[in-house]
């Protein structure tokens, strides 16, 4: 017998791996957008409502741990997530070109691959740009010259009363929803989940959580909300 032995490859250095830590960690930024989306319906209750909310997000966990931990812990499990995804998306995508270093020639295949993994690419893309725009817009306030601490409902009101800053959110949200939708298809698969339900889930899970957020600038614009 050899003294060396071989090692095996780790699983995520497989592609089955990078498959298996995309669909887990859509599923946890799914589970976030929708759950957020959700938590920002309580706008159309009133200020009130929404800032008692955002308090409460701020108080979770209390007493048993400090104030904002738990909103923390949750905070670095979406950032680990995001960068899971990131990396094993662009991983993937360098396995793929290895494998195949010719295009595709049928222009049908073409046209499949482009919609499955460009469009993909690129609302992705989109996507993040957004969420660090969001952060700077409503969370730390560093691009809303009216963003006052501690008042969430002043401080939508006043990001979506701009209009460049609203159509921004509704493009954005609409590029999420095709994001959504593909990675929905595309986890059920990776984790082995088959039937005919995928499409129609895909679909509702991304139309849900595209209309209810760009509801709200769209509520601002047009005075529904204010």
């Amino acid at each position: 017998m050899s003294a060396a032995v071989s090692k095996r490859p780790s699983l995520y250095a497989t592609a089955v791996g990078k498959k298996y830590a995309m669909a887990v960690s859509g599923l946890i930024l799914m589970g976030y957008v929708l759950l957020h989306m959700i938590g920002n319906l309580k706008v159309y209750f009133g200020a009130e409502s929404l800032n008692a909310y955002a308090e409460w997000l701020r108080e979770i966990g209390e007493p048993a741990l400090p104030r904002e931990w738990l909103l923390w812990g949750m905070r670095f499990v979406l950032l680990a997530a995001v960068f899971i995804h990131i990396h094993a998306a662009y991983a993937l995508t360098m396995m793929n070109r290895r494998a195949r270093p010719v295009k595709y020639e049928s222009k049908r295949d073409f046209v499949a691959a482009d919609f499955a993994s460009r469009t993909m690419r690129w609302t992705g893309i989109i996507v993040v740009l957004f969420v660090i725009w969001h952060l700077l817009d409503l969370t730390w306030g560093t691009t809303n010259p009216d963003f006052v601490k501690g008042d969430v409902y002043r401080n939508l009101i006043a990001s979506f009363e701009r209009a460049p800053v609203a159509i921004f959110y509704v493009l954005a949200n609409m590029a999420l929803g095709v994001h959504l939708y593909h990675g929905a298809w595309s986890l059920f698969q990776s984790m082995g989940w088959y039937g005919t339900w995928r499409r129609s889930f895909a679909i509702g899970f991304a139309a849900i959580v595209v209309m209810g957020n760009v509801s709200f600038p769209l509520a601002v614009m047009f005075g529904v909300i204010n």
